[in-house]
């Protein structure tokens, strides 16, 4: 044996969503955004497929628990019983787990209008010229019924497509979204990921 293997160290990150349509678009781009970010490690990374819950408001803190048992890191809309810190970046109670908040996440997926181009019959026409500009739709959900092709699907039924071809370059021109790199990258050198 001539050489030492280097031991990867697991990364699970789990999801607390608001809707099953998250699952399609935030699971997959944290889980992206991650492999990146693990990229800039000096240790090998193994990034695990993102842990979903689906939940509403009333059954965050249950969600919280039940991800924080198996999960690293976690993201959320809003948070149940956490302590807040100057960082942005919030712990379970319970688990001491990172929950890094997401914010608002409804115009993430119309930021890259080259993505909506490639989908057949999609308008991506009304999407806005400067990536940062999603911010700015009044209502992302008509924006997002008037880009998506007109196949007789639901607007979700798109957001893995768009989760796993989205160029995250793109997507970090979005304030909100690279708030949430900064943060979750600090969680990541809390953890001794970085």
């Amino acid at each position: 044996m001539s050489g030492a293997r280097a031991v990867s160290r697991p990364l699970v990150p789990g999801l607390v969503a608001e809707n099953p349509a998250d699952r399609g678009f935030l699971d997959v781009v944290i889980y992206r955004q991650l492999r990146e970010l693990a990229a800039e490690s000096p240790h090998a990374v193994d990034v695990e497929a993102t842990r979903v819950v689906v939940c509403d408001r009333a059954h965050v803190v249950a969600a919280l628990e039940e991800l924080a048992a198996d999960c690293h890191l976690i993201f959320a809309r809003r948070g149940g019983r956490e302590r807040g810190r100057a960082d942005g970046l919030r712990y379970h109670s319970h688990y001491l787990v990172p929950v890094v908040g997401l914010g608002d996440t409804e115009g993430w997926p119309l930021a890259d209008p080259a993505v909506w181009a490639g989908l057949t019959g999609s308008d991506p026409a009304r999407l806005p010229a400067r990536p940062g500009d999603v911010e700015r739709i009044a209502d992302p959900r008509e924006a997002l019924a008037a880009t998506v092709p007109r196949r007789g699907k639901p607007a979700g039924d798109y957001f893995h497509y768009i989760g796993r071809t989205i160029d995250l370059a793109v997507l970090a021109q979005v304030p909100g979204y690279a708030g949430w790199v900064a943060e979750t990258r600090n969680a990541l050198k809390g953890l001794g990921y970085l």
